[in-house]
This record gives structure tokens, C-alpha cells and sequence, in this order.
């Protein structure tokens, strides 16, 4: 940006001014305005040059044009100098004052507009906001220039740039289009419906595209909406009637946002669709959100408590609380402090499942699992001796009758509820099925084998919403689900071979995928966090102490509380050739006692003499969990497009993926899986998916990549000259650094900085291993490859 530069500029927008104020004709102001934005932006010749007259066109063809290079340095000195300020008050006070209600649509889009839609927001912002101050009588049209000011407010790529307060929102649309303060309740005809249609035409028109929904922030689509709506608000039926395809619009903007995950996204689309409706048939409003009914529409979209809890079951907390599980995982094992770490998210999520300790000793009767009740006439023969200290009075009679509790029927076997699910004409069968499914699964029959893949495919075929009562849909899909969580673990070979033939089936829907996904995801939890009891080891004497007691009297061994040992005399017999000793012993824990018979044959859920550990019971299954869902997710079959329409099941994948080598942390297996993973997640139709929710995906399982690969391993790769993994974790860092610098979701944005947090740890840790074989085994051994040596792994700098 030479000093010549700034001068050929200025010298420029002198020459364009001086044209504008000599001429004549509307065609010539055109050609004059065209011949410096084509020096500074790519414009279409053909979009305007129609709408001028013969004369002008070989002017406007015949206009100076610049390489892409050349007009990046002519738009940096015409933006950051003078030449803007000079050239835009011409263009909001004269041109719009004299010529610019004569400009064609499209030469006022392609020419005009483009010197304030495609500036510095900065610099724009600095030159408009004076021109919607009244300063009393002044030589231009106060009126054509307000109103040209007011118009640019809203021209689509505007609306990009900066986000106000709702409160500034409202300010702004009742000055500008409606021309009265926001608590003037006086609005039946004080305001231009001509102006105020062009505009909710202007905001649809950038609302109701996709990639709007796809690119920009949460903010500024917020910001966009609410102003739509409140447009939207002050409108009726004959404005609405009046626009062209506005309602088709509303419509698309409010079905692309509908097919979001994003909770606030879809809230967006309730909003307009209710402010709409109200517009069409004030009587009849559409509730598309059943926690939104009040009669005012809070455009801030503030998170209400119905919101709070809605959110807090959906999938988006669940990644939330595996983020955090994954920045602790990597604490563990990099030996990083929690001030770190960084932020935590809020948000964690209780466990899908509660694991309970289970005896391993225990007989567990399949019958009694649907809560029958076995008699215990068997175990009063102690307490006759008793029966006496109860009064008749409190004998109740037995109800002989039979109740639809009585009649139901009882499943004691996993191939029963296999056909009870199958009979969907029979509703009690199946709801009593699916009650006891996961009891029956967890009890671990010999035949759960066997029934393990016909089990799987009926569970996810079965459809709740066919049996269930209005409201109760939720509950039914649950125990589903915790059925099949229940069959992963427990007979994970068998059902995972059958959930994965489903998974890219043409008979099952995208509910039915997401379902599949999100048991896988649960079970690999349970099966890295499984826990069992283990006899806890006591060491005892080798040799026995000489004791002043008799050898047959016992030693006073047991529990705390127990009494000392006495004799038990027998009397009427002559010898006694067996010696009998008792003594009282204290209630066990969660030992019930009847009456004043204590019953013996009772157990308490954990021995005193058991520890409970858990153990890591994923790492076997880690391939056969990952690898099938990873073969074909590219290819588009008949129903399933993963990189397509179906990008919320591809999030969905990514995420379980990334929870399985996550749950493979510091494991060998996590080494082998992570190259395979990499190589999906570099998919450039993945990486750089058009939606933030598959990115945020993607982001996760990197991650979860940097936490599960031990340094040690990573170290032994690049001595052994492996660059596969380390090349992997090298495009993780770039990748995301770009994502950190480019993407306009902030979420993508704060997991970005995780992973490179969580690789400058890593390349911390790996160059701290690789310092140790140096000193145990010498450089020379080493024999780094120079590519490697030269940086594989960076620590960034963020």
C-alpha cells in the first residue's frame, strides 16, 4: 500500500465524482459508479447491463478491469483511506437524492449496493448511521436519503455483519419502517405498508435459505429471525397476501430449520411459524413447540425451564458430559492440573444405566424377575413357635377374584419375548415383553446366545409409539433401549453383528439408526466401566500360635458385636462324645427380620469379605463395535445418504465412534483403531461438512484420538519410522487450527481449542519419552527420519 497506490485511488473516486455531478442521464451515473466497482470487486457485466439504454453499454464493457490480486490491493486502500468517506457521501446524499430512485433494480444491487454490502463493516457503519439523523431542511431529499439508509440496513449480506439487542432491534425497525417509537400503541395506519412488505421480503429472502441455516452463527441467525418476526408481528393478512413468494419462503425457512438437532434452531422455526399462522388465521395459531404458548413471543430466545429440561435429555448433553469425561481421561493420563485444562462444560449427564452389584454365587430364579412373589410358607416352620403373638385381628382376608394383573401373562424365558414383540396386534404382550426384557437379558441365560441376534432385530423393529398411550412413549422407549444396552454387554458379539447388518438397512428409518447408534454408544460406557466383586485377600498365618484353650473350643473369630462362644449342655445323656458351643451373632446389613423368628438363609447385597473393582471390558470389543460401522458409510444406498440428507445419523456415527476409542484409552487397541478412524475423519466430505453439528462431531472424535493414544506409543512409532499415526495427529492440528481461525459456529470453534490443547499435550508427553529412550539407549539408535525430526509433532501456539 504505497503512497502512488493511495494517490491513483483518490485520483479515481475524484474522476468518478466529478462524472456523477455532470450528468445528465440516469445511464450515466450507472457507467460512472461501474467504472471504479469493477476496479474493486468481481461484478456480473450481463446481470444489469440490459437495463441501460445502447449509448452506456460499450462504456460499461469497455470499463477498466483488475486482476484478483490487484483488487484486493485497490479495495484495502480505498477502504482504510480516504477515498471511501469521500465517495460514500456522494452516494447516500446526491446520488440518492437525485438519482437513485431512476437506478434498475439490478444496476442498484450490482453497482450501488455493492460499495456498502461488501465494505468494511466498520467504515460502512461510520458513513450510514448519520444518514438516519434529521438535521432540519438541508439542499438533498431528507426523505429519499433517510429512507436509502433505512433500506441498506436490510440488504441481505448487511444483516452478516453486526448483531444489536432485540430492544436496539426494535428501535430500529420502528424508526426506520414504521416511523413511531415501540411504545406507541397507536399503529393502525401511521406507518408505509409498502415499505415495511419490502422489507419482510428482503429478510425472508435471506432467512429461508439453507445455507444461511448452514454457515452462519447462532447469533446472527437469532438476530435474523427476530426480526423477521417482529415484521411479521406488525403485518396483516392483506400485507401478506400483497408479497411475492414470501409465503413459500416462510414455509422453506421454517422446514430447513425444523430438520436441525439444534434445539434453538428448531425454536426459531416455531416462532416464525406461530407469528405466521396468527397473521393467516388468528384463530387457529400452530404450536410447533409444545412449551411455547404464550401469547407474547420472546424473540431473545431465552432458555425457559421446560427448555432447560427438554435440552438436558437430548444427545447434544451427552456430548457435552463424554467432553469432559474426555478431558479428564487425558488429565489422567498426560498428568495435567484442572487449571490446565481450560473451561469444563456446565452440563454433565447422569449414567444411562446404574450398575448394581451382583453376587456371583446368587441363584437367580427367571420367574421372579417379573416381580413374583415366592411363598414363604417354607421358611415359617421356625416361626410357629411365635404364631401365637398375633392376634386375630390382624388376619386379612385373601382376595380370590382375579384382576388384569392376575391374567397377564408372566415371561420367564428370553424366546417368549421374542414372540410376544413379534405379535404387534397383541399391545399387553408386548409392553409386558419389553418390562422384563433387560431383567432377563442382565440375568445372563444359557440360551441369551442363541436368541442374542433375533432379540436384537426385533427390539429395534418394534415400534412403541403403536402400543403406548399418549405421553407414555418416552417410557417405552426407554426400557428399549436399556433392553438392547443390556444385550451389548452381555452377548456383544451376536448383537453387534445383527445391529450392524441394520444399520444401513434399507427396512429400517432414520429414528431406528439414531436408536442403533446411541445403544452402541451406552453399551461401549457400560463395558469400559464394568464392575464385579472380588474376594478380598486376608493373609493368615502359616504356623498356628500355641493357644492356652482346648483345640475343639472355636476361635473367636467373626463379625464385630458377636458374643463370646458357650457350651450347650444336653441333658438325660450319660457321655458326650461331641462337643456343642453357641453364641449370638449381630444382624447382617440389609438383613429384614419378621416377627421374632430371624430368618438365616437371607444374603446382603455385598459380602464383608468383597471388594468391588471395575475393569475395562471394551478393548476386546473395540473392533468389532468400530470397524463394520466404518465400512460403507460413503456409499449412498436405496434410503440411506449419510453424506447427504442423512447428515444427522453421520454426526451420530462420528460421535460413537468416537466414544469406542475414547473407551479404548491407553490401550493397544486404541493405537490400531486410531489409524483407520483418521483416515474417515479426513474425508474432506466429512471434515469440511457444510453442517456445524457433523463438524462439532468430527472435532469430538479427534479429540477422543489425542486422549486414547498413550505418548509412549507415538513415541515408538516415529523411532520405528511408522509416520502413519503421527501424520494423523499432525493433520489434527492443522485441521483444526483452521477451524479455530474460519468456522462461525462457536462451538465448533471452542472444540477446536480444545484439540489443540489436548495435542500440545500430547506432543508435550511424546517428546518427554522420546527425551528418556535418548538417554537410555544414546541418539545414535534413534535414527529419526529428517521429516519426522523436523517437527512431525508441533506444540501450537494458541
Amino acid at each position: 500500500m504505497g503512497e502512488v497506490e493511495e494517490k491513483a485511488v483518490l485520483e479515481k473516486v475524484g474522476n468518478v465524482v466529478a462524472s456523477i455531478n455532470g450528468s445528465k442521464h440516469v445511464d450515466q451515473v450507472i457507467s460512472a459508479v461501474y467504472s471504479l466497482a469493477a476496479l474493486l470487486f468481481p461484478l456480473e457485466t450481463l446481470s444489469f447491463i440490459g437495463s441501460i439504454s445502447e449509448k452506456y453499454r460499450d462504456e460499461v464493457r469497455s470499463a477498466e478491469a483488475l486482476s484478483e490480486n490487484q483488487r484486493k490491493e485497490w479495495w484495502k486502500v480505498f477502504y482504510k483511506g480516504a477515498a471511501f468517506p469521500a465517495l460514500a457521501r456522494v452516494l447516500l446524499y446526491d446520488v440518492a437524492s437525485d438519482w437513485l430512485v431512476c437506478f434498475p433494480i439490478s444496476a442498484r444491487k450490482n453497482v450501488y449496493d455493492v460499495f456498502f454490502v461488501k465494505g468494511r463493516m466498520t467504515e460502512v457503519v461510520q458513513a450510514m448511521v448519520p444518514c438516519l439523523q434529521n438535521r432540519g431542511s438541508t439542499r438533498y431529499d431528507t426523505s429519499a436519503v433517510y429512507s436509502n439508509a433505512e433500506r441498506s440496513m436490510f440488504v441481505d449480506k448487511f444483516l452478516l455483519w453486526k448483531v444489536f439487542p432485540i430492544c436496539c432491534l426494535r428501535w430500529i425497525l420502528h424508526f426506520a419502517i414504521l416511523e413511531c417509537s415501540p411504545d406507541n400503541t397507536l399503529l393502525t395506519k401511521a406507518y408505509h405498508a409498502h415499505r415495511l412488505v419490502e422489507t419482510m421480503q428482503r429478510l425472508v429472502s435471506v432467512w429461508s435459505k439453507r445455507e444461511f441455516v448452514q454457515s452462519s452463527r447462532l447469533e446472527q441467525q437469532a438476530y435474523v429471525t427476530a426480526a423477521l418476526g417482529l415484521c411479521l408481528e406488525k403485518m396483516s393478512k392483506e400485507d401478506l397476501d400483497a408479497t411475492k413468494d414470501a409465503i413459500h419462503s416462510i414455509l422453506q425457512g421454517v422446514s430447513c430449520r425444523l430438520e436441525s438437532p439444534d434445539h434453538l434452531v428448531r425454536k426459531m422455526a416455531s416462532s416464525v411459524a406461530l407469528v405466521f399462522s396468527k397473521v393467516v388465521d388468528p384463530q387457529n395459531p400452530l404450536y410447533l413447540d409444545d412449551n411455547c404458548h404464550d401469547e407474547t413471543i420472546d424473540w431473545e430466545f431465552k432458555p425457559t425451564m421446560s427448555d432447560r429440561s427438554s435440552v438436558a435429555k437430548s444427545h447434544h448433553k451427552d456430548e457435552e458430559a463424554d467432553k469432559v469425561k474426555g478431558l479428564d481421561m487425558a488429565k489422567e493420563a498426560n498428568g495435567v492440573d484442572d487449571a490446565d485444562m481450560g473451561k469444563k462444560v456446565k452440563g454433565r449427564k447422569q449414567k444411562l444405566l446404574e450398575f448394581k452389584l451382583v453376587d456371583p454365587d446368587e441363584v437367580i430364579d427367571p420367574a421372579a424377575l417379573n416381580g413374583e412373589l415366592i411363598s414363604d410358607g417354607e421358611g415359617d416352620d421356625f416361626g410357629s413357635e411365635d404364631s401365637d403373638s398375633l392376634s386375630d385381628t390382624s388376619l386379612e382376608p385373601y382376595d380370590l377374584t382375579d384382576d388384569d394383573a392376575d391374567l397377564k401373562r408372566k415371561f420367564s424365558q428370553l424366546v417368549d419375548v421374542v414372540g410376544a414383540l413379534r405379535k404387534s396386534d397383541d399391545v399387553d404382550g408386548v409392553e409386558g415383553a419389553l418390562n422384563v426384557a433387560e431383567k432377563l437379558v442382565r440375568a445372563s441365560p444359557d440360551e441369551l446366545k442363541y436368541v442374542a441376534s433375533d432379540l436384537a432385530r426385533t427390539l429395534v423393529q418394534v415400534r412403541c409409539s403403536d402400543f403406548t398411550a399418549e405421553g407414555e412413549e418416552e417410557s417405552a422407549e426407554e426400557k428399549r433401549q436399556k433392553a438392547l444396552v443390556a444385550l451389548i454387554v452381555t452377548c456383544p458379539l451376536e448383537s453387534l453383528e445383527a445391529l450392524h447388518t441394520l444399520l444401513y438397512s434399507a427396512t429400517v428409518d432414520v429414528s431406528q439408526r439414531i436408536m442403533i447408534l446411541d445403544v452402541m454408544t451406552g453399551a461401549a460406557q457400560e463395558l469400559a466401566s464394568m464392575k464385579f466383586l472380588k474376594p478380598e485377600y486376608q493373609p493368615r498365618n502359616l504356623i498356628s500360635s500355641v493357644s492356652d484353650k482346648p483345640w475343639f473350643i472355636p476361635r473367636n473369630i467373626g463379625p464385630p458385636g458377636a458374643s463370646s462362644w458357650k457350651e450347650i449342655s444336653t441333658p438325660g445323656t450319660p457321655l458326650n462324645w461331641s462337643y456343642s458351643y453357641e453364641r449370638e451373632l449381630p444382624p447382617r446389613p440389609g438383613q429384614i427380620q419378621r416377627g421374632k423368628t430371624r430368618r438365616w438363609s437371607l444374603q446382603s447385597s455385598v459380602n464383608e469379605n468383597q471388594l468391588e473393582q471395575s475393569q475395562n471390558q471394551f478393548p476386546q470389543y473395540a473392533a468389532a463395535f468400530m470397524l463394520p460401522a466404518m465400512l460403507g458409510f460413503d456409499k449412498k444406498r436405496h434410503g440411506v445418504d449419510l453424506l447427504g440428507r442423512d447428515f444427522i445419523v453421520l454426526g451420530k456415527l462420528i460421535f460413537m465412534l468416537g466414544v469406542c476409542i475414547k473407551s479404548a484409552a491407553m490401550h493397544p487397541e486404541a493405537s490400531v483403531l486410531a489409524s483407520p478412524l483418521l483416515d474417515m475423519l479426513r474425508v474432506r466430505e466429512i471434515s469440511h461438512h457444510i453442517e456445524p453439528y457433523v463438524r462439532r462431531s468430527v472435532l469430538f472424535a479427534a479429540s477422543c484420538i489425542l486422549v486414547a493414544i498413550h505418548p509412549t506409543h507415538v513415541a515408538s512409532a516415529l523411532m520405528a519410522g511408522n509416520t502413519e499415526i503421527p501424520r494423523g495427529l499432525e493433520w489434527i492440528r492443522t485441521w483444526a487450527h483452521d477451524i479455530a481461525e474460519s468456522d462461525t459456529d462457536r462451538e465448533c470453534y471452542m472444540l477446536a481449542m480444545t484439540c489443540l490443547q489436548l495435542h500440545s499435550e500430547m506432543a508435550l508427553q511424546t517428546s518427554r519419552a522420546l527425551e528418556s529412550t535418548e538417554g537410555t539407549f544414546g541418539t545414535e539408535t534413534l535414527g529419526l527420519p529428517s521429516a519426522l525430526a523436523s517437527g512431525m509433532i508441533k506444540i501450537p501456539r494458541v
